[in-house]
């Protein structure tokens, strides 16, 4: 343990990068060609935590020109301290979007630089209820042909995933089709989930999830907006009893979760840490879903979960989304890969155990 004075934050930095994706991607209501990184380093008593959000790169402008000012020289373990206060700095911002995956970003920082500090692994430091976090390959994306869906989907099944996601949702009239193709590439005893990103009606999806039962799907992430809670509850009502609905991976804060638990709109809740306040709104979260009886996943960024997904007892699924994993493993060092199905945390490293690799990315960088 330092001394008080050795643990005050010398300094914040933040940087974005700008990462091209493999190939174009697309899902039920998007498509793009790359991805944002924002790199937060906090400095203190000779350690730096980094933490990261996958937004965009004006939310290093949030964090420089907001944010910065009330990490700098505060207690690196008043953690909970400096994100109220960050969130009460963005109230005229708006606490969400942007000015909430800033707050993300930090919050994630001062997590891996505490742990750091105590030179222990953050699950460590939380306290673990498990020693592994068990994923889902994800990706499919409505922009992939045949070929590339089943290579992807059925690398993963081989690789030991038995649980994978695809997307649906761009053209309805040939999702079925496309599950179809899904099935085939995995075969019949791994679990296939499949993702909309809202882009039903109420009455597509729920026609939907009968077409997609004959191909035994067994999670239907946001078949319609989670802006429409009563359209999402509607639909969980209605669909096969074994088809699970998930949703929350917009969230923002904690009464978004709340009363999209009070709706009984969905079977998973998801959150995401690089944008619903960082790992402290990210483990309340979790304690929300366990008041609920609700299974609790993680939304994207696998390798910035894994610790506070371990921390949780009643933790269902991580998503290891194609892309991130991609990022994560091309520019930070100590990312653990997936074995069984699950990721493993490396005990021997402390925080939540990645390093950057500047020089790889270097010339990612925008900001």
């Amino acid at each position: 343990m330092k001394s008080s004075d050795s643990i005050r934050i010398k300094d914040v930095k933040v940087s974005a990068y700008k990462i091209p994706t493999a190939t174009p991607e697309a899902d039920g209501t998007t498509e793009w060609n790359s991805t944002t990184l924002v790199l937060v380093e906090i400095i203190a008593a000779d350690k730096t935590g980094i933490g990261y959000t996958y937004a965009n790169e004006a939310t290093a402008i949030v964090i420089d020109k907001v944010l910065k000012k009330i990490v700098a020289d505060a207690n690196a373990l008043d953690i909970p301290s400096l994100n109220a206060k960050m969130i009460a700095a963005i109230r005229n911002d708006g606490q969400v979007g942007i000015a909430m995956m800033a707050v993300s970003a930090v919050d994630n920082a001062l997590w891996d630089l505490k742990a750091k500090i105590f030179d222990v692994p953050l699950c460590n430091l939380l306290g673990k209820a498990k020693d592994s976090m068990l994923i889902y390959g994800s990706g499919g994306f409505t922009s992939y042909n045949k070929k590339q869906l089943h290579q992807q989907l059925s690398g993963w099944v081989d690789e030991g995933i038995q649980n994978v996601k695809m997307k649906i949702g761009t053209d309805a009239s040939k999702d079925v089709e496309r599950v179809k193709e899904a099935r085939d590439a995995i075969g019949k005893n791994a679990k296939l989930f499949v993702d909309a990103n809202g882009a039903y009606t109420v009455k597509q999806a729920i026609e939907k999830s009968y077409q997609f039962a004959e191909y035994n799907i067994s999670w239907f992430e946001e078949p319609v907006t989670s802006d429409n809670l009563e359209g999402l509850q509607f639909v969980r009502e209605h669909v096969p009893s074994e088809v699970n609905i998930a949703a929350g991976e917009y969230g923002y804060n904690l009464p978004y979760f709340f009363h999209m638990l009070k709706a009984n709109a969905v079977d998973v809740l998801q959150a995401d840490a690089t944008r619903c306040g960082g790992i402290t709104n990210f483990l309340k979260t979790g304690a929300l879903a366990e008041a609920q009886q609700i299974l609790f996943s993680s939304h994207c960024a696998p390798a910035l979960h894994l610790h506070a997904a371990i921390s949780l007892s009643d933790f269902y699924i991580a998503e290891y989304f194609y892309d991130h994993a991609r990022i994560e493993n091309m520019l930070f060092e100590g990312v653990m890969q997936p074995k069984n199905g699950c990721i493993y945390p490396d005990i021997t490293r402390s925080g939540i155990g990645v390093e950057f690799k500047y020089s790889d990315a270097e010339r990612y960088k925008v900001t």
